[in-house]
């Protein structure tokens, strides 16, 4: 063995130990949500002592102070201390700053951030799965998380949508918004919870709106907010029970997120080359992206995080079926999305200038 420098080896186990740190914060920023703990925080009027908190969220003040303790530390809630003599517990007090309010408790909020931390513990629990899938080769699907899974897909992905799909992407189609407002025919592929479609039917109502999506948690669940809405211009279907059409009769076509976890995503853009019109457009959004793994990893701050949802979620989807092509999050660069978009046997292919800190948008024609 190599002589080891100690401080370098003492470097490298503050490493690996702050990554073993943002597992169990992690866990307790699920727990700061599922038990209404940031949001109490956030309808405070001024900083709360942990007995305060406790009370206001009908939980046990010494389990609270320790969650506060470890949510402060690891400067995700604010704190500010009153010192008594001798200073006591009821010194420290804990509050939201106005950026982690909107983060961790104002869901309607573009940057709220508590989606990906929803079916945490779900997610964690395909742990014991996942040597079988290294083995194998085989992942798990979205409905390997269950019903969380599905609603913490929707908490992620729709504060932004809703604050920003209508007024600033749809804009950025040539002449999408056109064709909507005087009534076209719209399929959303992979279409989860339906959030995006029941926005675009709610702005558009001259149009008419499909759903496709193979997750029953999510049908399901869109199929409930598709009733609460009154909306008759939006439907959702499970595209092996009602296959989407191919007959060129869809003016545009959306995916958001989601070509990225497909088991055969090239057989998908072919499917919606088939189904769009000669003049259609298909908006495609996805994970921001570079051509290697070089360019992920000094390119991207997040690529670690990313790379490590890929395994337990994007990898495990697009590989759950025997031959899944296993793009995985960070697979679908710009180049490789251009490149299946043409060989499915679209022509156009432009990238939109949206701000977004995760995903790329598409604009692709035939």
């Amino acid at each position: 063995m190599a002589d080891i420098d100690p401080s370098k080896l003492q470097l490298f186990q503050f490493i690996l130990f702050t990554k073993l740190e943002g597992a169990f914060t992690s866990a307790l920023v699920h727990l700061g949500d599922r038990l209404g703990l940031y949001r109490a925080m956030a309808s405070a009027t001024a900083p709360l002592t942990t007995m305060q908190l406790a009370h206001l969220t009908q939980l046990n003040e010494r389990w609270v102070r320790e969650w506060a303790y470890n949510q402060a530390a690891a400067k995700l809630i604010s704190t500010e201390n009153e010192p008594s003599d001798p200073p006591t517990v009821q010194d420290d007090k804990f509050f939201l700053s106005p950026e982690q309010m909107v983060v961790l408790a104002s869901e309607d909020h573009p940057a709220f951030g508590l989606g990906m931390f929803h079916s945490l513990r779900q997610t964690m629990q395909l742990l014991d799965d996942l040597p079988e899938s290294f083995r194998t080769g085989i992942g798990q699907n979205y409905d390997s998380r269950g019903v969380e899974g599905a609603i913490g897909m929707e908490r992620n992905f729709e504060p932004w949508t809703n604050a920003n799909l209508l007024s600033k992407v749809l804009p950025k189609l040539d002449g999408v918004v056109d064709v909507l407002t005087k009534g076209a025919k719209i399929a959303d592929v992979g279409c989860g919870t339906g959030g995006a479609l029941l926005l675009m039917g709610k702005a558009f109502s001259k149009s008419n709106f499909t759903g496709y999506e193979i997750s029953k948690y999510a049908l399901a669940r869109a199929a409930e907010r598709l009733d609460r809405s009154k909306l008759t211009n939006v439907s959702f279907a499970d595209p092996r029970d009602q296959p989407i059409p191919t007959n060129n009769s869809v003016d545009l076509v959306t995916t958001f997120d989601c070509i990225h976890d497909m088991t055969h995503p090239l057989q998908m853009m072919q499917a919606i080359r088939s189904a769009i019109s000669d003049n259609g457009t298909w908006l495609l959004v996805d994970i921001k992206a570079h051509d290697t793994f070089t360019m992920n990893a000094t390119q991207n701050p997040m690529a670690a995080l990313l790379y490590g949802v890929s395994l337990m979620v994007c990898l495990s989807s697009s590989m759950s079926a025997p031959n899944g092509a296993g793009i995985g999050t960070l697979g679908l660069s710009a180049n490789t999305a251009e490149q299946m978009a043409k060989s499915a046997g679209f022509t156009r292919f432009r990238k939109l200038d949206v701000d977004h800190a995760i995903n790329a948008f598409y604009e692709i024609r035939p």
